[in-house]
């Protein structure tokens, strides 16, 4: 599921839909964004995908919803609520090197990245060229 986020991240929402993910990279107070449209777009994805797999005696579908739903469940926990802290009652600072190395890629990707350019384009995987040192 990286590979495919990281291709929609780089050519989708900086791309051709960059009008709808333009505003996650912008200041705002608002609690939703434009951008959040994504996140609803693969949660239908994959409740669809889950039940049109379950009609069918579990087949790929089945298994291709839940993995939509287990990337999703990742990318709210790491981005939504650790890196970008959108339920405010919730801190969590991670210690790992590998959750470091995740937020200063994100960092950095909100840094330099723009329309149709950018780095760092995953959401649970980063470079080690972004550990610490």
């Amino acid at each position: 599921m990286e590979g495919v986020a990281w291709f929609l991240h780089k050519y989708v929402m900086h791309g051709f839909l960059w009008v709808l993910h333009e505003d996650h990279h912008r200041p705002t107070k608002s609690k939703l964004q434009k951008n959040d449209l994504y996140g609803l777009f693969f949660a239908i994805l994959s409740i669809l995908l889950i039940l049109l797999g379950t009609l069918n005696g579990f087949n790929a579908l089945f298994y291709l919803g839940w993995g939509i739903t287990s990337y999703g469940i990742g990318y709210l926990l790491f981005h939504d609520i650790m890196f970008h802290r959108r339920i405010k009652s919730i801190r969590w600072r991670p210690q790992t090197p590998y959750f470091q190395r995740i937020i200063r890629a994100h960092a950095t990707h909100h840094q330099k990245s723009t329309a149709h350019s950018g780095v760092a384009f995953g959401f649970l995987y980063a470079s080690k060229k972004y550990n610490q040192g």
